[in-house]
């Protein structure tokens, strides 16, 4: 794992911030704003929800790193990279396809949304806790694109902290949205940062993808 793997996991999760205030903006603020201690339930949801996310990453990782085949190997990479320029699309509001995939996931999160019922509303930082680890499975396309991408990894300790770093990388649009600071908010969901932080990640996934090419075509040729 290079540093530039775990600074896209950062912008991966930066460049979400006006997904992720759509999709959990809501219960991140009732969080906040139902509290006694703005800060300690808040903090304990957004820490459950980064280890989630971590969870998953270390459970694919395990998974990819069981198949030890060259081919599969090569393959993650080119998804990977695909699923970069998808998010990126996605990101920008260019292209919406990744919201298929939440579809699917909505048929694994009914049930887990059940269980999350008596936890609400959360009045100690281990509800919050708890109810954060739920939401990480909310059928989410970013989240699905980000946990293709750092299973390429193939290692459970990579993938989890790849991971991890995506969760840290949303905190500062879902602090905001739970402490009430609205104006970075606005900020990170404007139009130009979002295409700005879309086209990034779409150059790094063709520049990845690239490199795969050539890498294929010289090895074909040797």
């Amino acid at each position: 794992m290079t540093n530039a793997d775990m600074a896209t996991a950062l912008l991966m999760g930066l460049a979400g911030a006006g997904h992720c205030i759509g999709m959990c903006g809501g219960i991140a603020s009732a969080i906040g704003l139902s509290s006694q201690n703005r800060r300690a339930l808040p903090l304990a949801y957004h820490s459950g929800r980064v280890a989630s996310y971590a969870l998953i990453g270390a459970a694919l990782g395990a998974a990819a790193s069981t198949i030890q085949m060259d081919l599969w190997r090569l393959l993650l990479r080119y998804a990977a990279a695909l699923m970069l320029i998808a998010m990126g699309l996605y990101t920008a509001n260019w292209w919406l396809g990744l919201r298929r995939l939440e579809s699917v996931g909505s048929r694994l999160w009914q049930p887990i949304q059940k269980l999350t019922r008596p936890l609400l509303p959360a009045k100690h930082p281990h509800q919050a806790f708890l109810l954060g680890t739920a939401w990480g499975f909310l059928p989410c396309g970013l989240i699905y694109s980000a946990l293709a991408w750092s299973s390429t990894q193939a290692d459970p300790i990579n993938s989890a902290l790849l991971m991890a770093l995506f969760g840290v990388g949303t905190l500062p649009a879902m602090l905001t949205a739970s402490l009430g600071a609205q104006w970075l908010t606005r900020w990170l969901n404007s139009v130009w940062v979002r295409r700005s932080m879309g086209a990034a990640l779409i150059a790094w996934g063709l520049f990845n993808l690239s490199m795969l090419v050539r890498h294929s075509l010289m090895h074909h040729a040797a």
